[in-house]
């Protein structure tokens, strides 16, 4: 089970967008992942007719190394650490290490 899923409201914690928020859109392979707003590039993309594009200048979010995020407790307004724990039912879920609240998504 991951620590950080697709949907989690996330804060950098290291780099040049250190501070800032967003949402995950999406998780690239095993150790980086896809926020929203966080990483903008701006790349120079040619055009292609068959497909539409008009090429030229666009910006695009680049994916960013896991370590350098912690998800945001909104309760606390700080980063957390993600722990897990067995409910009632056996199933495994993510809880904040701070408070034990139920992460939700």
């Amino acid at each position: 089970m991951r620590k950080i899923r697709k949907g989690d409201d996330i804060i950098v914690i290291s780099g040049r967008d250190k501070g800032k928020r967003g949402s995950v859109l999406r998780i690239d392979g095993i150790d980086r992942i896809v926020v929203q707003g966080i990483n903008s590039v701006k790349k120079h993309q040619k055009p292609n007719p068959t497909i539409g594009n008009a090429g030229g200048i666009i910006d695009l979010e680049m994916s960013i190394h896991i370590s350098n995020v912690a998800i945001y407790n909104f309760s606390s307004k700080k980063s957390d650490r993600v722990g897990f724990k067995v409910d009632n039912d056996n199933n495994k879920i993510r809880i904040f290490k701070s408070t034990g609240d139920l992460i939700k998504t």
